[in-house]
């Protein structure tokens, strides 16, 4: 699972800094399953559709700014968590780990984030 999971992570980062909504949605449909949800304390989204634009409100939110991926992932069963860092040319300005299952597609079936400033 490790290797299709930090394929699908990779994925999720990708889709977190893509400006083209059209590809954004197109690599939200990659990692979430159709059922698929996302939740952190300031936004939710289900469905590709609703992640896809969530995700471009949270980028016109921080104009400039990019995910990278800090830490993992680290998966057993269909669990998996991996942490992030929210960067911009001085540096991070956010952080958070977020928790994830995994469906039986080895696509993500929800996230939940935890956020932290840096």
């Amino acid at each position: 699972m490790t290797n299709t999971i930090t394929s699908v992570v990779d994925t999720y980062i990708a889709a977190w800094n893509e400006a083209d909504p059209e590809r954004r949605r197109a690599l939200v449909g990659e990692t979430w399953t159709e059922d698929g949800t996302y939740l952190d304390p300031l936004m939710a989204g289900r469905g590709p559709d609703e992640i896809a634009a969530m995700i471009g409100a949270a980028q016109a939110q921080f104009p400039g700014h990019r995910f990278e991926l800090a830490f993992g992932p680290d998966a057993h069963n269909d669990v998996v968590r991996f942490a992030w860092t929210l960067t911009a040319g001085h540096g991070p300005v956010a952080r958070g780990t977020d928790f994830a299952t995994v469906g039986a597609d080895g696509r993500l079936r929800s996230v939940t984030g935890f956020l932290e400033t840096a």
